[in-house]
């Protein structure tokens, strides 16, 4: 008997502290897409020591209009050389989009980063460099052996919520405190 697939398109994954080592160790990642063929998401609570106005610098984008302030993510492990722009939605259609939800969209084109340069980008944005990616099965098999808890995504923990506390916040709409949670896996 086959169990019936269910996406967590638009969910987070919350790291369980058994996840205590490597990128995933303290991480707040959201699926972008997750069908049987594997998912795809952005770890979106670790800064790389990197902020836009460095990436901005080295795409040589001219005339800069903004601060450029904001910290740029480690996506994840997967082409960490590549740029992924989470943002809610707008107006605007970008060269390369990928709509998560009618409110949250995936763009990994230039032009959002020309356009977020000279401030006309997306208000509610971040950026990382690499994803996370899961083959058919192996991220169900992670939440089977409890290395991930799971709960629909909330956009203001992703772009309101400031970066030290998402994990914290995303956890607390589940009503858990991950410092309470052992480190010991055990199935009834």
């Amino acid at each position: 008997m086959t169990a019936t697939f269910h996406s967590l398109k638009d969910h987070f994954l919350l790291a369980m502290p058994s996840l205590s080592e490597g990128i995933f160790a303290g991480s707040l990642t959201y699926l972008c897409e997750h069908t049987e063929a594997g998912a795809m998401g952005l770890i979106v609570n670790q800064p790389l020591n990197l902020s836009l106005r460095d990436i901005f610098a080295h795409l040589e984008i001219d005339d800069v209009r903004v601060s450029g302030d904001e910290p740029v993510l480690t996506g994840g492990p997967v082409a960490t050389e590549r740029g992924f722009i989470l943002h809610r939605g707008c107006e605007r259609a970008w060269d390369a989009t990928l709509r998560v939800t009618d409110e949250i969209s995936l763009t990994t084109s230039r032009d959002i980063l020309e356009a977020l340069a000279h401030g006309d980008g997306p208000e509610d944005h971040l950026m990382a460099l690499g994803y996370a990616g899961w083959s058919a099965g192996q991220l169900e098999e992670e939440i089977s052996a409890n290395a991930w808890l799971t709960i629909p995504a909330n956009s203001d923990i992703l772009f309101r919520t400031p970066i030290p506390q998402r994990l914290s916040a995303a956890a607390a709409q589940l009503g858990v405190d991950l410092n309470l949670i052992s480190t010991v896996v055990g199935h009834a």
